[in-house]
């Protein structure tokens, strides 16, 4: 009888496995800023799109200054919020220059995004000035 009762009580608690789900950032993304619409692509290569007024910049491919360019991204989920690294190469030179910025999703489809535009410092917070939300197409 011992024995059912413990199988009754311990095998229940094997059936329940914590999960832990990242949100995916893949995927095209709409942000609205000051009225005007952009979007921004993330894919599974690390390559990310920017699409502005009929403009795009970034993907494994796109001109900067007549010269032949990828923008590439990496994300650092380890800390919070999350580090997001956005990294402009020149395909000829191999020379490139990163835009620092940090992500937190508010769902699954809704993801606010600060960039540090200056250069060097990535933003430690979301401000009016730095940020702008993204809802997931």
């Amino acid at each position: 009888m011992k024995k059912l009762v413990v199988l009754f009580v311990i095998i229940p608690l094997l059936s329940f496995q914590s999960v832990e789900t990242e949100i995916s950032i893949i995927g095209k993304w709409k942000g609205e800023d000051k009225g005007d619409i952009g979007y921004v692509s993330f894919d599974e290569e690390g390559y990310a799109l920017f699409e502005s007024n009929g403009q795009k910049m970034g993907g494994k491919e796109f001109f900067m200054k007549g010269q032949k360019a990828k923008l590439t991204y990496k994300l650092n989920r380890k800390v919070t919020p999350i580090e997001l690294d956005l990294i402009i190469t020149i395909l000829e030179s191999g020379e490139s220059q990163s835009l620092l910025g940090i992500l937190e999703f508010e769902t699954n489809d809704k993801m606010h995004l600060a960039i540090g535009f200056d250069g060097s410092a990535r933003p430690t917070e979301f401000t009016d000035s730095n940020s702008i939300y993204f809802f997931r197409e």
